[in-house]
């Protein structure tokens, strides 16, 4: 049984090593900086155009820190996470996809609710607020 054990452990090493054989590529110094920089920027956008109120339309504002959230979460998955097509196989691009479907999904169905709700309700005016408990 001794004899056994070191054999399953080089198994183990050989399978488990820290290599990992999928070409899993951790990112250096400055890749590392580049993602903070544009994760600074890409915040400092969004939170200036709201706070200054520079576009005038508040669906445009919504819409343009919408769109650069998205883009954030590129470069999180980029530079932080370090997903690429050659990275695991490419599964790590699969369940990129499978979850921008899942996100897109419960967003645009949110959405959907959220307006068809405020569309439906019943409007009430002054005096039945006031009634209210």
């Amino acid at each position: 049984m001794s004899s056994q054990a070191p054999a399953h452990e080089d198994a183990h090493e050989a399978h488990h090593g820290h290599s990992h054989g999928h070409q899993a590529g951790h990112g250096t110094f400055k890749s590392y900086m580049t993602g903070f920089v544009l994760s600074v920027i890409l915040t400092a956008i969004p939170f200036w155009l709201v706070m200054t109120d520079v576009l005038e339309n508040h669906t445009a504002t919504a819409i343009v820190v919408m769109a650069l959230g998205a883009v954030q979460i590129v470069v999180h998955m980029i530079y932080f996470l370090h997903m690429n097509t050659k990275s695991e196989g490419g599964w790590t691009i699969m369940a990129l996809i499978f979850t921008i479907i899942i996100v897109a999904i419960a967003l645009s169905g949110s959405l959907w609710v959220m307006y068809h709700l405020n569309t439906n309700m019943m409007p009430m005016s002054p005096e039945m607020m006031k009634n209210l408990p």
